[in-house]
């Protein structure tokens, strides 16, 4: 795919939804942190469910890791892998609280550095919080990317980098959503909606089901 279709690809994708947004409920960089560790093969709906009745109880390092991994289970149960997520956010904010001041850290070695914070949380925390040009690539990204061929490659990371370099600069900070959006309501995995979709005459995708 050559630059000036990517570029118009995102142009019409900012051109639908020019402030797109992470569909995770959060009131601060703390709250959406623990959001992103909870949503990990569970869906943003259900993790949302689980921190509207957290969040109102608890929503600070203190505040959470005073409730244990086993009071903060009861809170969380209706997310898959609960008890390993659990443990994490626990240990996650024993270390915020000691070795950040309770505050969510805006470099990728630091989050990285805490439990149940692996590469694509950190960038979607530094994107999403912290608006710096990161993109975290979920099943959804890696689709989409390929799909179109905006960005293909075999492995999650390969397709983060080849991100990084061909979305244009202008739309990089916001890409993020929108592709995850466009997978996850056009560019879907089983049937993808191409008569709604408004890159189509663009997509790579779509001119090799037109050969064939």
């Amino acid at each position: 795919m050559n630059a000036a279709k990517r570029l118009e690809i995102f142009r019409r994708l900012h051109e639908d939804n020019p402030d797109p947004k992470t569909e995770l409920a959060y009131t601060s960089s703390f709250e959406l942190l623990i959001a992103v560790i909870l949503s990990a093969q569970a869906t943003d709906v259900g993790v949302n469910k689980a921190t509207a009745r957290l969040y109102p109880m608890a929503n600070t390092p203190e505040a959470i890791y005073a409730l244990g991994v086993e009071g903060l289970s009861e809170y969380i149960k209706t997310i898959g892998l609960y008890n390993s997520k659990a443990r994490n956010v626990i240990e996650t904010c024993r270390l915020l609280i000691e070795q950040h001041a309770s505050q969510v850290p805006n470099t990728r070695e630091a989050l990285e550095a805490l439990p149940g914070v692996g590469r694509k949380t950190a960038n979607v925390v530094l994107n999403t919080a912290f608006r710096q040009p990161a993109m975290a690539v979920d099943t959804h990204i890696f689709r989409v990317s390929n799909r179109t061929g905006i960005a293909p490659g075999k492995t999650v990371l390969a397709v983060e980098k080849q991100l990084m370099k061909f979305v244009p600069k202008d739309y990089l900070l916001d890409a993020h959503h929108w592709l995850i959006l466009h997978g996850r309501y056009v560019c879907q995995a089983r049937k993808p909606r191409c008569a709604s979709c408004r890159i189509e005459d663009l997509c790579d995708y779509k001119a090799k089901t037109s050969d064939d």
